[in-house]
């Protein structure tokens, strides 16, 4: 899908989330991976007394990282020029159940080849503005619940290196086969019913809770 016509070359985050907000809503399944963190360690919320709440930690989040204003920049509130996200922030060495399992890198592990703490801190913001204007037309896995229903679209965080050298790269750039391999991934497990198998990752009883306050990582067991 190319972006809509303008003076941008790429997509910006407020037309993938306005875009996808158009598509979801339409009466057609669909699931969408995301390729940052949808929620923070435990430890996060433990430091800064929040609730262990999902939709309450991105309203929390959203008011001292407004991310999603125009013309905004992550730095631009790391450097303390607007917000307040020394009032939110984190150790890089806390890590979710999912990134100890999947070998990831923490969310608040910045300016480092491979993180996802920027792409987290610009997004999650969106991910507030998609429930926001579809609210339960949408399941967003696992805060909603560790099945999908049926006939419902749903959002998911992943995390392409897990499949990225399944797939032929072919003349794809790394960023473009990230988002080849996990699209079919995606459309793979579907069509062949394994889907069903990722969505109950292998957790201990207590972790399950846990991982519905953090998040977890599709395809991580």
């Amino acid at each position: 899908m190319k972006p809509p016509p303008g003076p941008r070359k790429y997509w910006s985050r407020r037309c993938i989330a306005q875009w996808l907000v158009s598509r979801l809503s339409e009466d057609v399944p669909t699931i969408v991976g995301i390729d940052h963190s949808f929620s923070f360690p435990l430890r996060y919320f433990e430091v800064h007394h929040l609730e262990p709440y999902w939709p309450s930690f991105l309203d929390d989040f959203h008011h001292h990282w407004p991310t999603d204003a125009t013309d905004m920049y992550v730095d631009f509130i790391r450097d303390g020029l607007y917000g307040n996200g020394d009032a939110r922030g984190g150790n890089s060495r806390w890590r979710r159940l999912a990134e100890e399992r999947a070998g990831a890198k923490s969310v608040f592990h910045f300016d480092v080849p491979g993180s996802a703490a920027k792409s987290t801190h610009a997004g999650l913001p969106w991910l507030r503005f998609i429930r926001q204007h579809l609210g339960a037309r949408v399941h967003f896995w696992p805060f909603d619940g560790w099945e999908i229903p049926h006939g419902k679209s749903a959002l998911v965080e992943i995390y392409p290196s897990l499949w990225s050298k399944s797939y032929p790269r072919e003349e794809r750039t790394r960023d473009q086969q990230d988002a080849y391999a996990a699209a079919s991934w995606l459309q793979d497990v579907d069509r062949d019913g394994t889907i069903a198998g990722y969505l109950k990752p292998h957790l201990l009883p207590g972790e399950y809770g846990i991982a519905q306050v953090e998040g977890w990582i599709l395809g991580v067991k």
